[in-house]
């Protein structure tokens, strides 16, 4: 696991949107919504540009943890599901985001799990359509970059039954909302 996906999957500090070194203030309207939304990304970002997003899946495979992952209570050499996807326009190609995701596979429902591994959806998407009761939870937010190359994201993990299920980092180039 890369230094900069485990810094942000597994920050070392996780920190209160007020606390945040990120002015929230300073950001655009709809960035603001897509940091803060305990939604799923892909319909706000349909919604918002009136264009159909996909989610391009760029890795789906088992890995062992290298690192103790306590947000969604894994263990170094524990296995869990690595995904990482990009959000892009349907008809513009445009990269709306990125996202890497932790999942805890082996508590989600067996459809759930299929549907995952097919690639079909996206993981709120697949739990929104099985009426999963799910609950999301910001830890993180920030800024990375300089001058044109600025990428604003969020860390949060989604829990069900009380058991935090999905560690998602999300990365959003800040170009594209101004």
């Amino acid at each position: 696991m890369s230094a900069l996906l485990l810094s942000r999957l597994v920050p070392s500090k996780s920190q209160n949107l007020a606390e945040s070194a990120l002015d929230l203030a300073e950001m655009p309207p709809f960035l603001r919504v897509l940091l803060t939304t305990d939604g799923t990304v892909t319909r706000s970002l349909e919604a918002f540009f009136w264009e159909p997003v996909d989610v391009k899946v760029n890795q789906h495979e088992l890995v062992e943890l290298q690192h103790d992952v306590p947000q969604i209570e894994r263990q170094a050499g524990m296995q869990v599901l690595m995904r990482r996807i990009e959000l892009r326009g349907q008809q513009s190609d445009t990269l709306y985001g990125w996202a890497e995701s932790l999942i805890r596979e082996e508590l989600l429902p067996l459809k759930v799990r299929d549907d995952l591994r097919a690639q079909r959806l996206g993981i709120g998407e697949l739990l929104r359509e099985c009426g999963l009761e799910t609950y999301r939870e910001v830890l993180d937010i920030g800024l990375d970059g300089e001058r044109d190359d600025v990428w604003v994201w969020r860390t949060y993990r989604i829990v069900m039954a009380q058991q935090p299920l999905i560690l998602i980092t999300e990365q959003f180039p800040l170009s594209v909302f101004q």
